[in-house]
């Protein structure tokens, strides 16, 4: 089976930095970093969230659009996309708003165990390949990737990822919390060629933001 189709989407600054210089949650993306977003969300499946992006967020992103709400509907979809958390240590607290959400919850967690909060618990295999494959068979065929760094580097570092949006959002952040890990993380050679990546769209948005599309030329 071909595993699922894989979207990472970010705002990021122009720096290509995910928080400030102090850490903590950046308050990236204006009115129309939300818009593409929820059109992301509208679009998937299911997101994959990582557990340290889910410990500073504590909840996840929602489709509030109505336009997008009843098109998910007329489609026979779930109102909003399933929550993959993606977890090696999975303690987390059930007073987060995350767990107040109306979306289904399902853990990613190497170990079988049983989670309070997550309705489904999903094996995280010796690969991203395998795993992707294996959520796939589970009706999971488009995934939207939110971060964080650490999440989106191991995708990467498996060729996994199959397009970037990247809202450009104009400021300068500094610091080390880039959105692909700076220590630790290798690059494959694939993606470090000129032609790895093929632009698909360009728009200008509101508060001089810019989302740029790029899709995984194989």
């Amino acid at each position: 089976m071909e595993r699922p189709s894989v979207r990472l989407v970010l705002a990021v600054s122009l720096d290509g930095r995910l928080a400030p210089a102090s850490g903590g949650a950046a308050q990236l993306g204006g009115a129309g970093d939300r818009h593409v977003l929820e059109q992301a969300l509208a679009w998937s499946d299911a997101v994959l969230i990582g557990a340290g992006t889910l410990r500073a967020h504590r909840c996840t992103c929602l489709i509030h659009e109505q336009q997008l709400l009843a098109q998910r509907k007329q489609d026979g979809k779930p109102l909003q996309p399933t929550a993959l958390v993606v977890s090696r240590s999975p303690d987390f607290c059930l007073e987060w708003p995350f767990f107040r959400q109306k979306l289904e919850r399902h853990l990613l967690t190497p170990d079988r165990l049983s989670v309070e909060g997550f309705s489904v618990i999903h094996p995280l295999q010796a690969s991203w390949e395998t795993t992707l494959v294996d959520l796939a068979a589970l009706g999971f065929h488009r995934l939207v990737l939110l971060g964080g760094a650490g999440l989106c580097g191991s995708l990467l570092e498996a060729d996994q990822v199959d397009e970037l949006q990247l809202t450009l959002s104009p400021c300068l952040l500094g610091g080390r919390f880039s959105w692909i890990p700076i220590d630790g993380f290798s690059m494959p050679t694939a993606l470090s060629q000129p032609d790895a990546w093929t632009l698909l769209s360009a728009d200008r948005l509101s508060g001089s933001e810019l989302v740029v599309r790029y899709g995984r030329s194989r």
